[in-house]
């Protein structure tokens, strides 16, 4: 284990040989880190959290309490993962048929929230700061800044990376502001990118 803070590992928490975790990380109650984990910066593993072997997560992750990475999950940085929300890596999972060489691929993009309880079905991508409201079960892939409602999930609007509501349309053209950054988002022929050079928003 590369483990450069390790008094910030509770004593009632397992991470395994091998696995690699950088500098601030914590690691709450009750959490289990495999061998095979790779976790960045800064990042927080909530009470009762599970994270698999081969799982990637980036800088600045949030994953509250009672969350599962299974393998074949990357999260990039900045991303939240609320409590008790829900990771898959099978898509037709059988207890008498053994399916490991057969799971998807899950990549949650930069700054994506996934809300309590929310349900993620494995080989998705979700887009960079996009918001999937709690309860929602995203069986498809999500667009940057979409905000998801539902079961099944369905997007209903946009969000700006500050986690704002947008007054776009959700097809189109248009333009809205984030009513905290002034920060300027586009949409363009229903695609809505960020009309400046991405930075990181102050904490």
């Amino acid at each position: 284990m590369d483990m450069p803070n390790p008094s910030a590992i509770h004593p009632s928490a397992i991470v395994d040989r091998g696995a690699t975790m950088g500098y601030g990380t914590h690691v709450w109650h009750f959490a289990h880190v495999c061998g095979g984990a790779r976790i960045g910066n800064l990042c927080s593993l909530g009470q009762n959290v599970f994270v698999g072997n081969d799982v990637v997560i980036g800088n600045n992750v949030k994953i509250q309490n009672n969350v599962s990475v299974y393998d074949a999950v990357i999260l990039e940085n900045d991303v939240f993962c609320g409590p008790s929300m829900v990771f898959t890596n099978v898509y037709n999972p059988r207890a008498a048929v053994v399916r490991k060489s057969e799971y998807r691929k899950t990549l949650i993009r930069r700054g994506a929230t996934l809300g309590a309880n929310s349900t993620i079905i494995c080989g998705v991508t979700v887009g960079q700061y996009a918001f999937v409201a709690a309860g929602a079960v995203v069986n498809r892939d999500v667009p940057d800044y979409a905000l998801m409602a539902g079961v099944p999930a369905r997007q209903i609007g946009w969000m700006s990376r500050y986690g704002e509501r947008l007054t776009l349309p959700l097809q189109g053209n248009g333009e809205a502001f984030c009513p905290h950054t002034g920060e300027r988002y586009v949409l363009n022929d229903g695609v809505c990118t960020l009309d400046q050079a991405p930075e990181d928003i102050d904490k």
